[in-house]
């Protein structure tokens, strides 16, 4: 498995991902598809800041994308975008995924941020485990904040130190 800085020509692949988590998941409250011009100003914005765009490809096919966003402008805080991953390839996504996340944690030491945050759907057992294994914790549920398929689903946040434990704060 590859995982590399995604270029704009991978924005079709990731726009297809995207896509997809929108028609079928709770990691995004958006209901309507986005164009490729939404996923080239998604892209763009975030390398321009120095923010990696990931992506994870197996026999040259991407399957998979994770990214970092900022917080805050202020703070040492990045977001741990999402890591989403094309439902065909399910199977091989499990320690892809990991992996890719993982490569998330230098790259935001490098930017100078202390800690991670992840959302995840409380609802969502698997990615609440998934985020524990890679050191995150739990330390907010909120409630009634995004609606999708005709429910309230809770997203909770989840937060990993990205530095090492002594590091100076």
């Amino acid at each position: 498995m590859l995982i590399a800085d995604a270029t704009e020509a991978d924005l079709s692949g990731i726009l297809a991902i995207y896509n997809e988590v929108i028609a079928r998941t709770t990691a995004v409250y958006s209901n309507e598809p986005v164009t490729l011009e939404n996923r080239f100003e998604w892209w763009s914005g975030r390398v321009v800041h120095g923010y990696p765009v990931l992506v994870c490809a197996r026999c040259h096919r991407r399957h998979g994308v994770c990214h970092l966003w900022r917080f805050s402008s202020l703070a040492r805080v990045p977001i741990h975008g999402r890591a989403y991953r094309a439902r065909a390839r399910r199977l091989s996504w499990a320690g892809d995924r990991e992996r890719a996340v993982q490569a998330l944690f230098p790259r935001a030491t490098a930017l100078g941020k202390h800690v991670m945050i992840a959302g995840v759907d409380a609802a969502n057992i698997a990615s609440i485990r998934f985020h524990e294994a890679l050191g995150f914790e739990q330390v907010a549920l909120l409630r009634e904040v995004g609606r999708k398929f005709n429910r309230w689903p809770r997203p909770g946040i989840a937060a990993a130190l990205a530095d090492a434990a002594g590091a100076p704060r």
